[in-house]
This record gives structure tokens, C-alpha cells and sequence, in this order.
């Protein structure tokens, strides 16, 4: 969809004319240690966010990726993976300072133009230790839940797949 050097425009909901280029090839040239255990196609089919997540936002992206993403008009909590409710508003968010640099939607809308090519090193090594400090989560499945029962902690769980972790520890 998108080379090298290109320039990707974004008009939807919560940004107007924002630009940004893409300086690596997508889905490769991560930052050392950044290791995402899924790319932002597979965490939409698999099912994030309620399927509400970017559903105004799929002209920037390559349509493949929405092609099995499980998506609605409203959240359904049902459509995510674990089938539970996972997200909070995102006022929420912004209160937390957890909303960094030109990316409104939050981590996951980073993790996506990262993943296609974006780089902003100052934002990317931000979102990049949020990442890393999410490991916690792993630790804590594995410490409170038999190997193979994937309905233990499915909250934790579906926090887990939502960064892009495995959430089948």
C-alpha cells in the first residue's frame, strides 16, 4: 500500500490533513526489543477494542487488514476475542496521559503507523517502554492460572492481546 518515503494523509473523525511519511518497510525494522507478538491485522480479526476501535480510520490503512477484522457500528463486547468488555472511554484515557504525539486513538493506532512505517523516535521509544511494561500481565496469567484454561483472567487476557501480547500463556 505504502513505500518507502511515502506520504500517508489522513482525514477521518479525529484528524484532518495530519501527514505523516513512512520511513521503514512495513512490518519490518522494529526498534531493538520491540517485539509485537501480533500484527494489527491479525489483532482485528482476532478481535479488539469491541470492533469499534478504527472503524472511521480504514482508508489509511491497507484494506487486508479489515478484510476478516471483526467490526461494528457500536461496541460489542462480544466481538472481542475473550468476549468481554475491555475498553474505557476515551476521556479516560486522555485524563491518564495515556493518549502520546499525533496519535488520538491512543497505543494501538501508534502500533499500527509504526507498523506500516511511521517513525517519530521520541514518541515510538514512549509507546515502546508502555509496551515493555505491559509484560506484567503475562507474569500475572501465568502466576494465577492453570496452563491451557484460556477463560482465567479473560479481562487480562483480552488487555494482553489488545497490546499485542499472546494472551494464551
Amino acid at each position: 500500500m505504502y513505500g518507502i518515503g511515502d506520504t500517508v494523509i489522513v482525514n477521518d473523525r479525529m484528524q484532518r490533513d495530519y501527514r505523516y511519511k513512512i520511513d521503514a518497510r512495513s512490518g519490518h525494522d522494529f526498534a531493538s526489543g520491540f517485539a509485537p507478538r501480533f500484527s494489527p491485522k491479525e489483532m482485528l480479526a482476532m478481535g479488539v477494542f469491541e470492533g469499534k476501535y478504527c472503524t472511521d480510520c480504514t482508508d489509511e490503512f491497507p484494506a487486508e487488514w479489515f478484510a476478516e477484522a471483526r467490526t461494528g457500528d457500536r461496541p460489542d463486547p462480544e466481538l472481542n476475542y475473550f468476549g468481554i468488555k475491555s475498553r474505557q472511554p476515551l476521556s479516560v484515557w486522555r485524563d491518564k496521559g495515556w493518549i502520546i504525539g499525533p496519535d488520538p486513538r491512543g497505543w494501538f493506532q501508534w502500533y499500527c503507523r509504526y507498523y506500516l512505517g511511521r517513525r517519530l523516535p521520541e514518541i515510538d521509544t514512549r509507546q515502546i517502554k508502555r509496551w515493555r511494561s505491559f509484560t506484567r500481565h503475562s507474569a500475572q496469567v501465568r502466576a494465577n492460572c492453570e496452563p491451557g484454561d484460556i477463560f482465567c483472567r479473560r479481562k487480562q487476557r483480552q488487555a494482553l492481546l489488545q497490546w499485542s501480547y499472546d494472551p494464551f500463556v
